[in-house]
């Protein structure tokens, strides 16, 4: 079961009612920004909303490169606030949920490529001490990730073999 607080469950609840299954345009009772943002933050996080291209400024929740983005309900999201979809409504978009850029997933990338990564590429990347990088690595590998170690030009060079 996922937890939801009080704007989160106001939000989804807001949005499931459109027929679009759009957030916007906002209730009355989300009128400080700060917790607007970090509960929209948790929900594309949950995978409950998602991202995709708006269609009008009016309903965008972000803007970048000139176009704007509006954020929707999931079916995930309709299943957490035990809402069943009716059958004659148009069905909700499709809305992929990105993988988060952060530092982790350029390292595993960088792990990934078919020469593996140095510890001098890592810490130029991510822009961590040689000690950072290897708690990560050690968290990667409590995570399920099958990095090996070999050598490369006589230094230590790491690898996640990705199937092919």
């Amino acid at each position: 079961m996922t937890y939801l607080n009080d704007l989160q469950c106001i939000l989804l609840s807001g949005a499931a009612r459109r027929d679009d299954g759009c957030l916007w345009p906002l209730p009355d009772s989300a009128s400080d920004p700060a917790a607007l943002k970090k509960a929209v933050s948790a929900l594309l996080r949950k995978g409950l909303i998602g991202e995709c291209e708006a269609e009008s400024a009016d309903i965008s929740y972000r803007s970048a490169d000139g176009r704007h983005h509006s954020v929707h309900i999931t079916e995930a999201g309709m299943q957490a606030i035990s809402v069943v979809p009716n059958a004659t409504s148009a069905p909700l978009p499709s809305v992929p949920v990105p993988e988060r850029l952060t530092k982790a997933t350029l390292l595993k990338t960088l792990l990934e490529r078919e020469q593996g990564a140095i510890m001098s590429e890592l810490t130029e990347a991510t822009g961590w001490l040689p000690h950072t990088v290897r708690a990560s690595l050690t968290g990667l590998r409590k995570k399920g990730a099958p990095i090996e170690r070999s050598s490369r030009d006589g230094r230590g060079c790491w690898h996640i073999r990705v199937p092919a």
